[in-house]
């Protein structure tokens, strides 16, 4: 039994406001059902970084400013489907650069390194299984500098403080003239992104209860999916699209590997996600407050989305 897991679902379902955190969705199910989240047409996310790192490869490498051999660390690589594009740039044009993928999943990785093989065999790539941080601490012993990629809008998934931290933890990982290319999804006409985050095909939903399924799993419990439901909200002031799980009826779930019962009311909410939305101003700040220069926002033609190249001095 993962036991950092249980602890935090057995902090996030005693609380008063009851939350589960998403960085548990991505168990091998939930990387399934969330490659099928990315093909959905209303979910422009995966379109609009594509066509960036697709049409603009040339003039991210530009910008980088590496005179030599240089490593491209991915943190959370999923399938490299968005990736493959400044990949194949980079090797079709002899760039000498080391490829190093990391991911929670196994089978996430096993996929992306079967996939890259086959269609890039000269790739340099160096995979990795587990939590960023560890593997990220040796990127300060490498002679060459390093590229970091977090691409795909995943830093409108940390709270305020926890952005802040998350970025100082790179930022201490990082030597002097390092890159970091993030994804910022940017603020937008409204309704887009509800259609984004609360589809008619009900995939999110499925993703969000993929987690109660998990629970049952890992922690002997006895969630019955059918008697909760999915919901979410886009504030377009703030910027944050936050996920719930929704209790239908008064009811209780035994979790055994905790010895515990969670009591659920009659429409009893569980929040498992934020999905913060961002201006350019607010990234600006934000790079700024975290000790980087920004030198580029990519964007794409419709401006829904930017990879923005940060420098640590």
């Amino acid at each position: 039994m993962n036991n950092t897991f249980a602890q935090d679902v057995l902090d996030g379902l005693t609380a008063n406001n009851k939350y589960l955190s998403s960085k548990y969705f991505y168990d091998d199910n939930g990387s399934r059902i969330f490659q099928e989240i990315m093909k959905m047409p209303e979910y422009y996310l995966t379109d609009a970084e594509f066509e960036i790192l697709s049409m603009q490869s040339k003039q991210i490498v530009e910008a980088l400013n590496f005179s030599g051999p240089f490593n491209i660390i991915e943190l959370g690589a999923g399938d490299g489907f968005k990736t493959f594009k400044l990949l194949e740039f980079l090797v079709s044009n002899d760039v000498d650069f080391y490829y190093v993928p990391i991911d929670i999943s196994q089978e996430a990785m096993h996929i992306l390194v079967n996939r890259l093989k086959e269609r890039l065999p000269d790739l340099k790539i160096d995979p990795q299984v587990g939590d960023y941080f560890e593997v990220l601490k040796t990127n300060r012993n490498s002679a060459y500098p390093s590229l970091l990629l977090f691409l795909g809008g995943n830093i409108g998934n940390y709270l305020e403080e926890d952005v802040e931290e998350l970025l100082g933890l790179f930022h201490e990982n990082m030597k002097s003239n390092d890159k970091l290319l993030i994804g910022f999804d940017l603020k937008k006409n409204p309704i887009i992104i509800q259609n984004a985050y609360y589809d008619i095909h009900g995939i999110t939903k499925r993703f969000n209860l993929n987690l109660l399924l998990r629970i049952n799993r890992e922690l002997d419990a006895d969630f019955k999916i059918d008697d909760f439901d999915f919901y979410c909200h886009y504030d377009p002031q703030t910027g944050n699209v936050k996920s719930y799980i929704v209790s239908l009826k008064k009811q209780s779930v035994n979790i055994k590997s905790l010895n515990k019962t969670i009591n659920f009311d009659y429409n009893e909410l569980i929040w498992t996600e934020l999905s913060k939305k961002y201006s350019l101003d607010e990234i600006s700040n934000l790079a700024k407050s975290s000790k980087f220069n920004l030198n580029t926002n990519f964007l794409d033609c419709k401006h829904y989305f930017t990879d923005s190249l940060w420098t640590k001095d």
